[in-house]
Order: C-alpha cells, then structure tokens, then sequence
C-alpha cells in the first residue's frame, strides 16, 4: 500500500481528531439517554490520560451507559498496565515511545492493512515520499497482505539499486542482517533503507528462489510518476507509475504533449500502480469524462457520498487501459470509470480489489499521523471493488516466471503492450 489526503472529504473526523479524542460527557454537561453506570474514577482517570480533562468530580456529575462504562473500564486495565511498566519496567521507559505504541495499537487493533500509525519519522518520510525526493536506494516496493510478499515494481533509472542490478519482480527478503521483510514490517524495512547519501545498507532480495544480498549505498532519488511515448500509427502510451506528488498536471502535460505530435489514441499503463490520492485520479479521469462522478462512497451507516465530481467537457479519444494484479486502489477507481464512462478498454489481468479509502491525517503536536480506512468506494455504475478486483475486457497473462521486468514502452518483448497495441489498432478501426 499514499498520502496527502486520500479523502479530504472527512471534514467532521479531521476535527474530531485534531482535537485528540471525543468522549460523552468530556465537556459541559451531558447525559446519555439509557444511563445506567457512574463512570467514577475509571472516566476520570481515561480523560486525564487522554488530556481531555482531569479530576470532574467536584465540578459535575455524568452519568454513561453500562456500554460506555464497560469501554472505559477497559480503557483503565490498559492503564493498569502502563502503571507496571512505569513502577517496574527493568530500565526508565521512554514516555514518548510508550504513547506512539498505545496509538499504534489502537489502529492495529481494527485488523486492517490499511489503517495504521505513523510515527514523527515515518510521518516526515511519507510526505518526502509524496514530494518524490529522498534518500535512499530508488526502488518501488508493491506490497501483498494476500501472500505476504514484498515486491520490486519499479527500479528507478539512474539509482544504485539499478546499478546494483535489482530487477523489476524480485522479492524483498530481508534488511539488514535480521530484518525480514513482510508488508507489515516494510516501512521498518524502508526507514532503515533511507539514509545519508553514500553509506550502504545490506538488502537480501529472492529471485528465481535463491537468496541475493547486495550492499547498495544510498543516494538523492528524483522519482518521476509518468513516462510517456508516442508509439507507432499514432497510438499514444502514458505509464502512469503512482497517484503521488503532482502526477496530474505531470498526466496532463504528457497527453498534451503526446498531441501535439500526433497522437489519435492511449493507452494508459497502470500495472503495478499501487494507488495513491483520489483526488489525483479524478483530475485524471476528468480529462476523459464529461459530468458525473469517479466513484462514490460508502460510509458505514450506508450513507452514500459523491465527493470526486468530474466536470462538463470531455476529450473524445480512444482509450486502453492496461493493468495487472497489483494494479490497486486509486488505479482501480480511474480503470473503472474510465471503462464506465469514456469506453476505454481494459487489458491485462484481474486487479488487486482494493476498494477502501483512508483518510490521512496528522494527531498530536509531535508530527505523528495516521490513516483509517473510513468508506467502501463503487464505481460510477455501482459496482463493488474490494476483495473483488477488475476482470479485465480483453485478458492476457504473462507466462509463469515472467516477472514483467521490462524497459518502458518495449513492444517487442512486453506481450501485454503488444495485445495493449493490438486492441488499440482494432478499436481504431472500428473493428472493437
């Protein structure tokens, strides 16, 4: 599985949360309709901890239901526990890092992939991500909660990973000498990869089922999210490699340019694009698609939303997406309403089914984050995504132990961009 806001929309929970944690009779006087339980010293004790209040009791009553005592009473075993290892701990533990592990347990309590705690440091980490400038050694990792593997998707030209010769499909093993790597482990894995420019860091990668460790130093990497090429009888290919940073305007800038020399046609290559902001794949998707909607969500209370509007006012031009099964997320709402309303064809193998969005947001005064997975997402027709993928129009698989490790626009060697170019020359001819 970034970032700047993969739903804006949650106006109501940014608040909520900015402001650390909303408990029933925190502030003024309120009472709950089935009161049942004095919440005693157990509220007061979860509200100091929290900092949302201290010592209530000489100032009002607040009477809860026997459900919020019960989560409150919970609430204080946890602190029970914090007690001990505070009084009895071996060594002075660090407050800091108890707290960020509370906030990171809660999170990982929902058992979802998708919701989880950035520390300060990761928090920094994932916006210099965004911005597509770091340090490290330039690879794009696709991360399967499925298998349990971490994937290359990307080796960025140019990066001493390529130098060291890392490929496009090897698996990432290990980090060091212990650190193995699973995608619940990977953003340790990509802290201890990131560094100063010039020390090396030892990573073992699996290829062919035998084990490669390289030490590979780091260094500055310039990540660009688009790469186009004008392919012949003037078919267009934009590969699209993650919804980051300025990705839209780098999208619009390439189809412009791509035009401008004669482009009649695209194909948009979103294989091994992992997702990222919505908001960047509905200002793509809007070049395509006159009015109506990207996706809408789907709120637990099964209130539907429609925050990713696109504008009337369409570029009229045929159109085939290309994806793969890591294909997730954001590229799996663009693939999806630009079949449903621009009559793009769709090429490649069943999608990943990620059809959940999160809102990104920062908590505390620390620089900390976080993201919760808040709605389910459907297609503009309403259809469902998640766990479920996109069956492709037109299927084509790589051969096993093709792990699609080639140079971007080689149509000679890539089978799915030859049957890509294929489709494309049919629907050019009328003929799909």
């Amino acid at each position: 599985m970034r970032k700047k806001l993969l739903a804006v929309f949650c106006l109501g929970l940014a608040l909520c949360l900015a402001g650390g944690a909303f408990l029933p009779g925190a502030r003024g006087s309120v009472r709950a309709e089935a009161a049942e339980e004095p919440a005693g010293d157990v509220r007061d004790r979860v509200l100091q901890w929290l900092g949302v209040g201290g010592d209530s009791r000489e100032e009002e009553t607040v009477t809860i239901s026997r459900e919020e005592y019960e989560r409150y009473r919970q609430m204080d075993e946890a602190l029970d526990l914090l007690d001990i290892i505070n009084t009895y701990y071996y060594k002075e533990p660090d407050q800091t890092d108890l707290m960020q592990g509370i906030e990171a347990g809660l999170l990982a309590g929902l058992k979802d992939p998708y919701s989880f705690y950035y520390t300060p440091k990761a928090w920094k980490e994932m916006w210099e991500d965004d911005e597509g400038e770091y340090a490290g050694i330039g690879i794009l990792i696709s991360s399967n909660y499925r298998t349990g593997t971490c994937t290359i998707s990307r080796v960025f030209k140019g990066s001493p990973a390529e130098a060291a010769g890392v490929r496009r499909g090897d698996i990432l093993y290990r980090v060091g000498e212990d650190l193995y790597v699973v995608p619940e482990s990977l953003q340790d894995a990509v802290n201890i990869m990131r560094g100063t420019p010039g020390e090396t860091v030892d990573v073992t990668f699996l290829r062919d089922g035998e084990e490669l460790t390289l030490s590979i130093p780091r260094a500055m990497i310039n990540v660009n999210q688009v790469e186009s090429r004008l392919l012949e009888d003037g078919i267009g290919l934009i590969a699209l490699y993650e919804f980051a940073g300025k990705c839209g305007t780098e999208f619009e800038n390439a189809l412009n340019a791509l035009i401008a020399h004669g482009a009649r046609s695209l194909i948009i290559d979103l294989r091994d694009n992992p997702g990222g902001w919505v908001d960047a794949a509905q200002q793509i998707g809007d070049l395509f698609m006159d009015e109506g909607n990207l996706c809408y969500l789907i709120y637990r209370n099964d209130e539907k939303d429609y925050p990713y509007p696109t504008k009337k006012g369409k570029l009229t031009i045929p159109l085939v997406v290309l994806v793969n099964e890591n294909s997730a997320s954001a590229s799996e709402i663009l693939c999806a309403a630009l079949r449903e309303c621009a009559g793009a064809t769709v090429v490649g193998v069943n999608t990943y089914g990620k059809g959940v969005v999160q809102a990104v947001l920062p908590i505390g005064e620390d620089g900390a984050g976080f993201q919760l997975t808040i709605a389910e997402y459907r297609t503009p027709e309403g259809n469902k995504v998640h766990e479920v993928g996109i069956a492709p129009d037109v299927e084509i698989a790589l051969e096993e132990g093709d792990n699609g490790g080639y140079d971007f626009a080689d149509t000679e060697k890539d089978p799915q961009l030859r049957k890509a170019l294929e489709v494309m020359k049919e629907k050019m001819t009328g003929e799909r």
